[in-house]
């Protein structure tokens, strides 16, 4: 005789089924045919298939399209503070895997669904967790789920002075809940006095303002592709496009180039580069310029400005996501090309251009066309080094697209 189960019941379509049986762990509004039971928004509930089956179970929310995140497969899971103190401690473990130890006082502790959470990202930036609450279930079970998170990483020996609540998101709305944020109140411990943590990546030291950042404060699935560009720096003059945080403008001076000209449209993010420059000793090599890279790019051949910057024989391209919908794919498209193309033409015969995409939605396919596009408008050919993807700790499930998201590639104009 069966277990009677505790939780209500979501059953499904076949489509539905399909996708849940490949491996993805969402269940759409589209696909949800009958509820069984109170169905509580934010609670969990069970998935059946059309034929009855048990098929996971997971966070129910109305309010959003992503009707039912899975958090299981297992029908003997009760989801208890051990189960959750089970999946921090796999996923911190699997970091230390993954990683060097002097790389795991900056980097993504939690990955969402990669890593078992749906709706949470978590940063580690020094002795700060920054942590992303972005669908409901997640809201509902972080006072459970927070204070395991830090008590699994002091055990380690990490010194974690708190966790701060980057909440501030408009994705928060689609599932109905509101924008916010703040120091996450640990239990019997007072709120930390930090406006900012100091971190050190790839050898660079960096301020990073959590509180006001984008994001999280920094972008860390780029760490390992920043030490690629720094390799191939040496004795380089490198125009670095989107520079924000100034990240890899610095690791391609402390590669070795000649001269690094780092540009972004935020004044703001350039104040904080040039900070950042000079707490490494880097401001002789660095200059900063605030503008827009579109309209400075075909500038950049004109006399004046060669004569004001020089030439440059590697450009790095890292811009925000052109597209965050599938709606906009193909005006994003038009932009990566416009600046693939203009650093291409930029380029001499023998230079290096260094590009890449954070977008999902922008996918492995189409950005290999674009740049297909870009090298034949601009009569050049492309010589590839590396194609590489985001950090380890930001790791992909080959069944949820959703995690794969970031290309970037490192190529020689010829």
């Amino acid at each position: 005789m069966k277990a009677e189960r505790p939780y209500p019941q979501v059953h499904i379509t076949q489509k539905g089924e399909r996708a849940l049986a490949a491996g993805h762990p969402w269940v759409y509004a589209a696909e949800v045919t009958e509820l069984s039971g109170p169905v509580e928004d934010g609670g969990l509930a069970d998935v059946i298939g059309h034929k009855g089956a048990y098929l996971g179970t997971g966070f129910y929310n109305s309010h959003s399209l992503i009707r039912c995140r899975l958090l299981s497969r297992n029908a003997n899971d009760r989801f208890e503070d051990a189960f959750w103190q089970r999946r921090v401690q796999y996923a911190w473990d699997y970091r230390k895997a993954v990683m060097p130890p002097e790389d795991l006082h900056c980097c993504r502790v939690i990955f969402g669904e990669a890593d078992g959470f749906p709706g949470l990202t978590v940063d580690r930036v020094g002795p700060v967790l920054v942590a992303q609450v972005l669908s409901l279930g997640m809201e509902r079970i972080q006072q459970r789920l927070l204070p395991l998170l830090a008590q699994v990483l002091r055990r380690d020996g990490q010194d974690i002075a708190g966790i701060y609540l980057r909440n501030d998101v408009a994705l928060r709305e689609k599932e109905g809940l509101t924008q916010s944020k703040g120091w996450f109140p640990l239990p019997g411990e007072a709120q930390p006095d930090l406006t900012g943590a100091n971190i050190v990546e790839n050898g660079i030291r960096y301020r990073v303002d959590f509180i006001n950042g984008q994001k999280t404060g920094f972008f860390l699935d780029q760490k390992y592709n920043r030490l690629a560009v720094a390799k191939l720096s040496r004795g380089k003059r490198v125009l670095d496009c989107f520079t924000h945080t100034g990240s890899f403008g610095l690791n391609a001076a402390k590669g070795g180039a000649e001269y690094v000209l780092s540009v972004d449209i935020s004044e703001s993010a350039v104040e904080m580069a040039q900070k950042n420059a000079k707490a490494n000793g880097l401001d002789g090599k660095v200059e900063y310029l605030a503008a827009n890279v579109f309209d400075l790019l075909p500038k950049l051949s004109e006399g004046e400005m060669i004569n004001r910057y020089g030439k440059f024989d590697f450009i790095i391209l890292d811009p925000p996501a052109f597209t965050k919908s599938r709606q906009t794919v193909e005006s994003a498209m038009r932009g990566y090309k416009e600046i693939n193309l203009r650093a291409m033409r930029l380029l001499p015969r023998g230079g290096y251009l260094a590009t890449c995409s954070c977008s999902h939605f922008m996918t492995e396919q189409l950005f290999v066309k674009m740049l297909h596009q870009a090298a034949a408008d601009a009569g050049v050919s492309l010589r590839q080094i590396e194609a590489r993807q985001q950090s380890p700790d930001h790791p992909i499930l080959w069944n949820v697209e959703e995690t794969n998201y970031l290309k970037f590639y490192l190529f020689q104009v010829v």
